[in-house]
């Protein structure tokens, strides 16, 4: 974990790095249960891969293993779109100054289920910083995808109580339409929070494949 100032803002989050301590730098935004330990990995995952990852704490230090908590928690934040917007770009600065001699202007996000949000709405109001975005669970129809440059990857599980089909196929829609680059996986029998461990609708061979997608996608967007 680590702590960093940004326009006079702390900001606390989580930090993995490559062994050689370089490499094209990530955004993790997790789900609506907090920074917890999935969201560590991933991070750690990344940073095997070559990455240099960073996931933002956007809850300040609380998390939760209650689907009610986490619901409440997650419906606050997004109600203050001025601190979750201004956390996520505080991070991506915090990410560009650290890693500027190596990822030659851009940035990748990973976001999860409520992240995954974050992050489709970060490559439209931050468009000239995001080159690629990989989502987990989540979609957001509606956006003004013609303003963004950015590459997605966006992995849906095939049974989610949280996310119907129909925004899904509208954000493809919406995609298409803007002549943006996109690739849509939906994982045969999963349901919500598919590749976080800690979780009972955990689907091992699932995440392994959406991890493999997810890694190579990165590799062909940012190297």
């Amino acid at each position: 974990m680590i702590e960093f100032q940004i326009d006079g803002r702390t900001i606390n989050g989580y930090l993995a790095e490559p062994a050689h301590s370089s490499g094209p730098g990530v955004l993790v935004l997790h789900a609506w249960w907090g920074l917890t330990e999935p969201f560590r990995q991933a991070c750690d995952r990344l940073a095997e891969a070559g990455f240099v990852a960073l996931a933002p704490d956007l809850y300040h230090g609380k998390t939760t293993a209650s689907v009610e908590e986490a619901e409440a928690l997650g419906g606050a934040l997004d109600q203050d779109e001025e601190r979750w917007r201004g956390d996520i770009a505080g991070a991506l600065q915090f990410l560009r100054q650290r890693n500027a001699a190596n990822n030659r202007g851009k940035l990748a996000l990973v976001g999860f289920s409520l992240g995954g949000a974050y992050a489709l709405d970060t490559s439209v109001t931050l468009a000239e910083q995001i080159a690629a975005v990989v989502t987990f669970y989540d979609s957001y129809p509606g956006l003004d995808y013609n303003k963004a440059s950015a590459t997605y990857l966006c992995h849906f599980a095939e049974e989610d109580q949280f996310v119907p089909t129909e925004p899904i196929v509208a954000m493809e829609q919406q995609l298409q339409a803007a002549d943006k680059q996109h690739t849509f996986y939906t994982y045969p029998g999963t349901r919500h929070w598919f590749v976080e461990e800690n979780r009972p609708e955990y689907n091992a061979e699932a995440a392994r494949l959406a991890w493999k997608r997810t890694i190579e996608f990165l590799h062909q967007q940012l190297d």
